[in-house]
C-alpha cells in the first residue's frame, strides 16, 4: 500500500471581474416612439416567443422570466429613487455588484487564498510520494508508464482530500462567474427590451420614450447609439485596466495562464466596437458594472478589507499593496520607454 501522500503544486488564479461580451443588441423605433438612431443591420426582431410560434433562441431569452425580473428591478429602481434613468440605471448597478457580486469575490478570495496556502503542504506530499512510487516501481518492475499513473492516481485523491479537509475546493471560486455572468446578460437584454420599445410601459409613456430623454451629457438620448464612442472607449479601457491589475499581479505565469490574458485582452478590446452598435442604456449599464469590477478588485487587495472578510493572508501578500501596483505599472509601463 502506497502511504497516504502526494500532489501537484496547484495555484488557482482569481478570477477577473469584467464587462462580458455577449450578443449585439439594437434597438429598433416602435409606435408612436422616438426613432433611435442604430443601424439597419444592427435592428433585431423584438417579437416576443407566442406559445403557438416559433422564435429564435434570443427571442426566447428576452421574454425569458429572468430577463423579465430584471426589466421589474429596473422599473422599480426607477420609481423608488425618482432619478432620470441614467441615474437609475447607475444605482442599480452600483447596488447589485455591492450587495451580489461583491461578497462572492470576497468569498472567492478565501477559497483561493486557503489554496495557495496548501501548495507548501502539498509540494512535500509530491516530494514523499514521488519517492515512494520511484521504490514501489523498482521493486515490483513497473514501467515508466505505471509508475506515473500510478502517481498521478494517488495524487489526485491526495490533494482531493487535503481539499475537503480544508473545506476549499477551488471549484468553488467559480460561484462568481456562474452568478455573475448570467446576471450580465439578463440586465443587458432587459436594458436592450427598453431601448428597442419591446417592453412595459410607465406612467403612460413607454420606457422607450422615458430613456429617449433620459440621458446625461454627450449621450441624451439613452436609445440611440453613442457617436462620439466616448461610452464605448471607456468601456474597454476600464477591462484593460482590469486586465493588466491582474497581470501585474502575478508573476511568472504558465504559457497557458499567459494565453489566457491575451484573450481577455483581445475581449477587451473587441468589446469597444460591440459596444459601439447597441444602445447608450446598455453600453452605460457595460460602463458602470466594469468600473464597480474595478474597483472590487482594488478593495479586494486592501489589507484591511481583507482581514475584515476573513481572507487568509498568505505569502504573496503586501502591507503595501496599492504602492507595490503602482511601482509594477510604473516599470512596465512608463520607465521602459
Amino acid at each position: 500500500m502506497l502511504c497516504r501522500l502526494g500532489g501537484r503544486r496547484l495555484r488557482p488564479r482569481p478570477g477577473l471581474q469584467l464587462g462580458v461580451p455577449g450578443p449585439q443588441f439594437a434597438s429598433a423605433p416602435t409606435g408612436g416612439a422616438k426613432r433611435s438612431a442604430l443601424p439597419v443591420w444592427a435592428v433585431a426582431s423584438v417579437s416576443a416567443v407566442s406559445p403557438g410560434g416559433a422564435g429564435g433562441w434570443y427571442e426566447a431569452l428576452a421574454a425569458s422570466a429572468p430577463v423579465q425580473g430584471a426589466e421589474e428591478l429596473l422599473l422599480g429602481a426607477h420609481s423608488a429613487v425618482g432619478l432620470p434613468w441614467w441615474g437609475s440605471i447607475l444605482l442599480t448597478t452600483v447596488a447589485l455588484r455591492g450587495a451580489v457580486t461583491l461578497p462572492l469575490a470576497a468569498y472567492q478570495h478565501y477559497i483561493l487564498a486557503k489554496v495557495e496556502n496548501l501548495q507548501p503542504e502539498i509540494k512535500k506530499i509530491a516530494q514523499h510520494l514521488n519517492q515512494e512510487v520511484a521504490i514501489r516501481a523498482n521493486q515490483l518492475g513497473w514501467s515508466k508508464r505505471v509508475a506515473r499513473l500510478t502517481y498521478l492516481k494517488n495524487m489526485r485523491r491526495l490533494v482531493s482530500e487535503l481539499y475537503v479537509r480544508d473545506n476549499c475546493h477551488p471549484f468553488k471560486a467559480t460561484v462568481l462567474v456562474w452568478i455573475q455572468l448570467p446576471m450580465w446578460i439578463f440586465m443587458s437584454v432587459a436594458l436592450r427590451n427598453f431601448s428597442t420599445g419591446a417592453t412595459h410601459s410607465e406612467a403612460g409613456f413607454s420606457v422607450q420614450e422615458q430613456l429617449a430623454t433620459g440621458g446625461v451629457l454627450w449621450f441624451p438620448d439613452l436609445t440611440a447609439l453613442d457617436s462620439t464612442w466616448i461610452l464605448p472607449v471607456s468601456v474597454g479601457v476600464i477591462n484593460l485596466l482590469i486586465v493588466e491589475i491582474f497581470a501585474l499581479q502575478k508573476m511568472g505565469m504558465s504559457r497557458f495562464q499567459a494565453y489566457g490574458t491575451y484573450f481577455v485582452r483581445a475581449v477587451s478590446v473587441l468589446m469597444v466596437p460591440i459596444a459601439a452598435t447597441v444602445p447608450s442604456s446598455i453600453v452605460l449599464y457595460w460602463l458602470c458594472s466594469s468600473f464597480m469590477g474595478l474597483s472590487q478588485n482594488l478593495l479586494l487587495r486592501s489589507p484591511r478589507f481583507r482581514q475584515l472578510c476573513r481572507i487568509p493572508l498568505t505569502k504573496r501578500d503586501s502591507d503595501t499593496p496599492y504602492k507595490d501596483l503602482f511601482a509594477a505599472f510604473y516599470a512596465k509601463f512608463i520607465s521602459r520607454k
